[in-house]
């Protein structure tokens, strides 16, 4: 068994004993509150866990800048939870991606990939770009008025428990929750995968990417730019609006001049990498900071536990594929406890782990194993892999058949996917 010891000296628990099969999730991000309402309509009963304190959901979420890139397959799961609703106003579609080499202050290299959405023949879109603080919100609402869900908000897990027949996790103020399964939402440092005993394989790539959102003077109809340079790839996503999302990676010690720079001395840095075919831009959110890893749990269940997103693969954002893929996870995940429950079956046993971990192993494995590749492959000024590569995009965009794999892959729509991500 995997077993975690209570805090000796906290105070006295308060114990909540309550043998049904409830689902504990720890980690209140995105993925947690969203395999919480899969679970919730499909008449699961759920504890979800968040550090985080309730929202306000009268006032305004801020704008900080952050926003995602939504593939095909996560765009119809958000409308079958039924929060497209809530999205669908602030939400930018994803027409076309280019995806170019070069380097800052000379523009595109001859070679490039252009995808066009058109091509799917689903909607016409590559996907759709949903501001984090909009996401977060319509989470917020649809877990207000969610049945069978209930809500710990402001609440830390400090010790987790399993047994032959049930999970319990105790909280910093000794409150015991009991249930079947522990369903780990809790980031890369995950502390319920440490707690269960499961260990984590990775890497840095010395690489930090600098995350804002910038206005600009020409409409950018729906194109997201991937420009290769030296030093990381910076990606240029649309959002409502003239404006774009940046994740600009970098090489960690130029990062970090960056990031000390003030608004306007990053702005003119900036510039340079970023083009003039959008006119002039100008900073339009806070900016961030992120140091880019790469990092896959060793497992992705341990004894009446499971991994979701990046509690059990942490990416580097180079394709813009970390949250699609956390979300197939939820996906995956709902959907095999969804069916246990049908069955009357126990949802924590071993049979319906092993066929999650079995489902999202190799894919998300190979989704590391591609954006690693990539990274490597694009992030340097070497002259022969630079050859090597615009061949190869070359190649690529000359080929129906080869373009339109990738736009499937990019798209969401390859693989075996769960019944809340298909048509």
């Amino acid at each position: 068994l995997a077993t975690a010891g209570r805090m000796d000296n906290g105070p006295p628990l308060r114990q909540i004993r309550d043998m049904t099969d409830r689902i504990l999730i720890v980690g209140g991000g995105l993925n947690g509150p969203t395999l919480a309402l899969a679970l919730a309509r499909a008449g699961c009963e759920v504890a979800l866990i968040d550090r985080a304190p309730k929202p306000d959901l009268r006032r305004a979420f801020p704008f900080d800048g952050r926003a995602y890139a939504m593939n095909l397959a996560s765009v119809r799961m958000l409308r079958r939870l039924g929060l497209w609703d809530d999205l669908a106003a602030e939400a930018q579609p994803i027409r076309d991606i280019k995806v170019t080499d070069g380097r800052p202050g000379e523009g595109p290299g001859p070679h490039f990939m252009h995808f066009d959405g058109r091509e799917l023949g689903e909607a016409g879109d590559m996907g759709t770009m949903v501001e984090d603080r909009h996401l977060r919100r319509a989470l917020a609402r649809a877990l207000k008025a969610a049945p069978r869900v209930t809500l710990h908000h402001g609440a830390e897990v400090v010790a987790q428990e399993t047994r032959a027949d049930a999970a319990t996790v105790t909280l910093a103020d000794g409150t015991e929750l009991a249930g079947r399964l522990i369903v780990g939402c809790d980031g890369r440092a995950s502390g319920t995968a440490r707690r269960a005993g499961i260990g984590r394989t990775g890497w840095g790539y010395d690489q930090t990417a600098l995350v804002c959102a910038v206005e600009h003077d020409r409409p950018h109809d729906g194109v997201a730019h991937q420009f290769f340079m030296p030093g990381g790839p910076l990606a240029i996503l649309p959002l409502s609006g003239n404006r774009c999302s940046i994740v600009w990676s970098e090489a960690a010690p130029r990062a970090k001049v960056l990031s000390e720079m003030d608004d306007d001395g990053f702005m003119e840095a900036l510039r340079p990498a970023f083009g003039s075919f959008l006119g002039d831009i100008r900073l339009a959110s806070p900016r961030h900071a992120f140091p880019l890893t790469l990092t896959l749990a060793d497992r992705l269940t341990a004894h009446r536990v499971a991994l979701v997103g990046d509690a059990a693969h942490g990416i580097h954002p180079v394709a813009g594929q970390g949250l699609n893929a956390g979300l197939k996870d939820v996906a995956a995940l709902a959907q095999l406890l969804a069916e246990a429950r049908r069955r009357g079956q126990d949802p924590g046993s071993a049979t319906v782990l092993d066929a999650y971990a079995q489902w999202r192993r190799f894919d998300a494995t190979l989704l590391a194993v591609a954006t690693d590749g990539v990274t490597r492959l694009f992030s340097n000024d070497n002259g022969p892999l630079r050859a090597l590569r615009d061949l190869g995009m070359g190649i690529i965009n000359r080929s129906g058949t080869l373009r339109r794999g990738f736009m499937r892959t990019a798209a969401g729509l390859g693989g075996d996917l769960p019944e809340l991500m298909r048509a």
